[in-house]
């Protein structure tokens, strides 16, 4: 349809519609080709509000050929505009695109894996696998059971119990590996050359990380097909930061906006895993590896990103920003935000929000501006980050006399 192929970030090299995703000339890596100029005759407005309100209305500027048959109820998340968060943080206008509610595994991560699948389908694979730090595999484990595939799932075993029980429910093949996520990676690597399975995040990466766009689609369409001055996204391996830029010069490109975009993109870590900020805070050209990843964001726990100079650099041409946030600022972020705005996000939406304040505070973000706060993960998956953070519940008898005691005690605090 609309798919060219694949081309090398870095060379420019082309290469066929194939799971294809490292240069064999220079070893960069590669990302989907399309034709934009026919994308651009085709797509509009219009057309895309009459369809059904999922992530494939945006179906030409996704990499998927024929019907569209998997991930149909995925996308289309609440854009919430935040006015309790831009109040206790002291600017006009904030708005939380919310994928902590993302059919079906509560995670944005149901977008990329609805089109590697459907491309593992296209290709003809009869089993989908991953490596993942919790919500990629809860969903390939999902989808791919809806979907009738088999599916393999590798993940650190340090784990939250939430995202491990929320894999297994799944009937997956699920293999917990001792160490980090890196070293999860370097092992389905070997195995993606020894097996002839469909690794979303491997051989599939290409198309994989496509999916990620259509976050970026629907806030711009839920804007009025309007650019926010400010967007801040969390990062792990850096994908989806990447495409966040690439999906508004797509929309520009393509007409869909009714203003030139000015979008400063701005990327969120945790202290205790921050291989991409620190770039950013220092200047350098070249991403420094974490090697022991320390922090309750563990969804966000890739000392090694694959696509981290990218992230870097993006943030760098459109005026942004790196910054990260300790466990406490993170567990606080988490908080703030479910007190506000009734949102319950992961560790991940905590240091996004977390790191938004700081932002704020240094000026980085204008007070006066339009900013979107990517959420991307449901709070239920790791409640162990809130463990002894929260004040406790009184207990008393069914007792009138004994509530009235409590009551003028939580009046007192007030």
């Amino acid at each position: 349809m609309f798919v060219k192929g694949l081309k090398c970030r870095e060379c420019g090299k082309e290469y066929p519609d194939s799971p294809l995703y490292v240069c064999d000339y220079c070893f960069g890596p590669l990302e989907v080709d399309y034709d934009y100029d026919k994308i651009k005759k085709e797509l509009t407005r219009e057309k895309i509000k009459s369809r059904d309100a999922n992530m494939w209305r945006y179906q030409e500027l996704l990499p998927i050929k024929g019907e569209i048959k998997i991930g149909k109820n995925v996308g289309f998340t609440p854009l919430v505009k935040a006015d309790n968060l831009a109040k206790a943080l002291g600017v006009k206008e904030i708005y939380v695109k919310n994928d902590a509610v993302n059919f079906p595994t509560l995670s944005f991560k149901d977008r990329v894996v609805s089109v590697a699948i459907a491309k593992a389908r296209e290709f003809g694979f009869k089993t989908v696998a991953c490596a993942s730090t919790g919500n990629l595999a809860n969903s390939v484990a999902a989808l791919a059971a809806s979907s009738g595939y088999e599916s393999f799932v590798f993940i650190p075993s340090n784990l939250e119990t939430g995202k491990v029980l929320g894999t297994l429910i799944y009937d997956t093949n699920l293999v917990k590996i001792n160490g980090s996520y890196d070293k999860v990676n370097r092992l389905c690597t070997e195995i993606a050359g020894k097996h002839s399975w469909a690794f979303v995040n491997i051989n599939l990466r290409p198309y994989y990380a496509e999916g990620s766009k259509s976050l970026t689609f629907e806030m711009l369409e839920q804007l009025g097909f309007k650019a926010p001055d400010n967007v801040v996204v969390p990062m792990a391996g850096g994908s989806l930061i990447t495409k966040v830029g690439k999906a508004i010069d797509e929309f520009e490109y393509c007409g869909l906006l009714n203003e030139e975009p000015h979008t400063k993109i701005f990327g969120a870590q945790a202290t205790g895993c921050n291989p991409i900020t620190a770039t950013v805070k220092e200047k350098r050209e070249f991403i420094k590896p974490v090697r022991t990843p320390d922090t309750i964001a563990k969804s966000l726990a890739i000392g090694n990103p694959a696509d981290g100079y990218y992230a870097s650099d993006l943030m760098s041409k459109t005026g942004g920003y790196g910054e990260d946030a300790t466990d406490e600022e993170i567990v606080e972020g988490m908080k703030l935000l479910a007190a506000t705005e009734g949102i319950f996000t992961e560790t991940a939406g905590g240091v996004t929000v977390a790191v938004a304040k700081k932002l704020i505070e240094k000026g980085y973000i204008n007070k006066n501006e339009t900013t979107v706060l990517a959420i991307t993960g449901n709070g239920l998956k790791t409640l162990e980050a809130l463990n002894g953070k929260l004040k406790e519940a009184p207990v008393i008898e069914a007792n009138l006399e004994e509530f009235e005691g409590v009551l003028a005690k939580i009046k007192r605090k007030k």
